[in-house]
């Protein structure tokens, strides 16, 4: 049994971690508000975006002539792979981990490579036989402009020159603060713009007249595009990071109280147990001096 003086010294300890968790779930929610206002700016301007290629790609009497769109036969697939840089977010990392594992699973046959984003999937991944092409680390949990543009550039010079014929992301959707999605999407080469679309809203649109060239167009926003979809899966997955570390770290400092109030009863039990024993020894030595 622990003496008084090894309880008294575990609860301090826990105290201390207590005050850790603490702090760190308060910064977390301040993140994740954030980070909730970054993806309620990002996701309208994605989504219109999108109507808005929809509507010209269904007004391009001549069909779709940018590289993005180009299928072709599947050589080598690339996998992105979006996890956080940090630590003590619950099973946030693991789950992204093994749904990459069982992706990588179903394609081992192929040739792959990997392009990871965020510390924990490089650290797991460069201890295993699959080719890391590139990682873009020190996220921090913010969306950092220039490194998303260096990765969509990474990823769309790849495809356009050949080295890779197919990329897909795997990252976590946000819902909610104690809820996320890991979502598995194809990046490139773009798949139709008008898939979720009624047929009223086809048949409702304009006739374009395009100045310039619908080519010249599409050079010019395909990329924007691009760099839109990959900024929406970080954001997302920023947000969905900071919502689990929240969520653990509230869990954790819950579990450090209740460890507090269990470990203060036995000290006080084990503290009356010796002010008892002690006090029988007094009584038992003053009856031995009467007898």
């Amino acid at each position: 049994m622990p003496t008084l003086r090894q309880v008294k010294k575990r609860i301090r300890s826990v105290i201390n971690t207590r005050q850790i968790t603490k702090a760190m779930e308060m910064v977390a929610a301040a993140k994740l508000r954030k980070a909730q206002m970054r993806i309620m700016q990002v996701r309208p301007y994605s989504e219109k975006l999108s109507t808005i290629l929809s509507h010209l790609s269904e007004a391009a009497t001549n069909g779709l002539a940018h590289p993005f769109f180009e299928k072709r036969e599947v050589k080598k697939r690339t996998l992105v792979l979006v996890t956080s840089d940090r630590g003590f977010c619950g099973s946030f990392n693991s789950n992204l981990i093994r749904r990459a594992n069982n992706w990588l699973a179903d394609k081992k046959e192929e040739n792959i490579e990997l392009v990871l984003v965020g510390k924990k999937g490089l650290d797991f991944y460069k201890r295993r036989p699959w080719h890391i092409a590139e990682s873009f680390l020190d996220w921090s949990g913010n969306l950092d402009y220039a490194k998303a543009r260096s990765l969509v550039d990474l990823l769309t010079g790849r495809f356009l020159d050949g080295e890779t014929d197919e990329i897909s992301v795997i990252y976590t959707q946000f819902l909610s603060t104690a809820r996320y999605q890991i979502v598995d999407v194809p990046y490139l080469p773009v798949e139709s713009l008008d898939g979720g679309q009624k047929e009223e809203e086809k048949k409702s649109h304009f006739d374009y007249i395009f100045e310039p060239s619908p080519e010249a167009i599409f050079t010019d926003i395909m990329p924007k595009y691009a760099l839109t979809k990959m900024i929406t899966a970080l954001a997302d997955s920023f947000a969905s990071e900071h919502g689990t570390r929240m969520m653990a770290m509230g869990s954790a400092t819950k579990n450090a109280g209740e460890m507090i109030d269990a470990l203060t009863l036995q000290y006080n039990k084990a503290r009356q147990a010796a002010i008892t024993k002690e006090l029988l020894e007094i009584v038992s030595g003053a009856e031995a001096l009467k007898g």
